[in-house]
């Protein structure tokens, strides 16, 4: 029985190195919206899920060897910002004149540094843009051709021409969007703008980054901004919370969606799920709007709020454990 204190003392090291390992985390989302099973073929589905998993490899291999969450938000935004299943970099939806304004913001949490771009049409990938301004300018927010022109200032920004954007299904969406509205149905039906992509992670330091990117609307005019480059809006991250949304971006504006949420943890000490379910599917829908959410705070609690038929949304929690989901139904 001698080897009994030996065992004893291992599995007593095993346990401290278990309790000492930093708590990681990572969700992201591929956008909310009418996710219905009978639209969405094997194949797409497939596609749409391997998505989802090559964007959290990405995001996971920078938190596993240590680096900063602000670094995994990035590496998980722009492989979806390069996949065409979704409404962001190659997959962004067209404007009413053919072509694609994209939009994008990044926070990082503990030190409340941000930045964001709106409307620009020639950057490859718009979150490497978004942080460009955070890190690299004394702004927070640049848009159009001012944007444009700061990204000639920075060498590791890709330029592309905006039809690199193109998409035949994005093509035939704005077309029966501009058929409908020819035929007197202009009004934005609810559900029918999913395909924005945002992440939220937690580093081994404990500090907590968000990030969204978006093509914005189908068929919208007039430089019409949503709220995935607002901070507050469509993104938020405080030391204690980080948020990304997804749905009817006037409503995210106008409800601070994503900083409302983070406040209610912050300032009422409302557990995460709560302050999330309460925000995105009472605040919200009270108010006319629809869509989801997903949020993290330092704890490593994961929340996915939505209040459409589905959400492309992934995610690897402090345990290691992962998963994808896109339908109502799935846990």
């Amino acid at each position: 029985m001698r080897f009994l204190p030996v065992l004893f003392l291992v599995l007593a090291t095993m346990t401290a190195q278990a309790a000492d390992k930093p708590r990681t985390a990572l969700v992201i989302h591929g956008g909310a919206g009418v996710i219905e099973r009978s639209a969405l073929s094997a194949a797409e589905e497939r596609e749409v899920r391997a998505a989802l998993d090559r964007a959290l490899d990405a995001g996971n291999a920078v938190l596993t060897k240590g680096g900063s969450a602000l670094d995994a938000v990035e590496a998980a935004i722009v492989v979806m910002e390069e996949a065409p299943q979704f409404n962001a970099g190659k997959g962004a939806v067209f404007n009413a004149e053919g072509k694609h304004e994209l939009d994008a913001s990044i926070m990082e949490g503990h030190t409340r540094r941000a930045g964001a771009v709106a409307g620009i049409s020639t950057v490859r990938n718009p979150i490497r843009l978004a942080r460009a301004v955070m890190e690299h300018s004394p702004h927070v927010m640049m848009a159009g051709a001012g944007a444009e022109k700061f990204a000639d200032s920075r060498p590791e920004i890709e330029r592309v021409p905006n039809s690199w954007f193109d998409t035949e299904r994005r093509r035939k969406q704005l077309e029966a969007e501009q058929a409908k509205e020819k035929a007197g149905a202009g009004l934005v039906e609810k559900g029918k703008y999913f395909g924005t992509v945002g992440a939220v992670a937690l580093d081994a330091q404990g500090h907590i980054a968000a990030a969204t990117s978006t093509g914005g609307m189908t068929n919208k005019r007039w430089g019409r901004i949503g709220d995935s480059p607002v901070i507050g809006a469509g993104t938020w991250a405080d030391d204690r919370c980080g948020v990304s949304g997804t749905g009817w971006g006037e409503f995210y504006i106008r409800n601070a969606v994503a900083h409302d949420i983070c406040a209610r943890v912050a300032y009422r000490g409302d557990a995460l799920a709560v302050a999330a379910e309460e925000v995105v599917n009472k605040i919200v829908p009270a108010n006319g709007g629809d869509g989801g959410a997903i949020a993290l705070d330092r704890d490593g609690n994961i929340a996915m709020p939505f209040n459409t038929t589905g959400m492309y949304r992934a995610w690897i929690k402090p345990d290691g454990s992962r998963g994808t989901a896109i339908f109502r139904d799935e846990k």
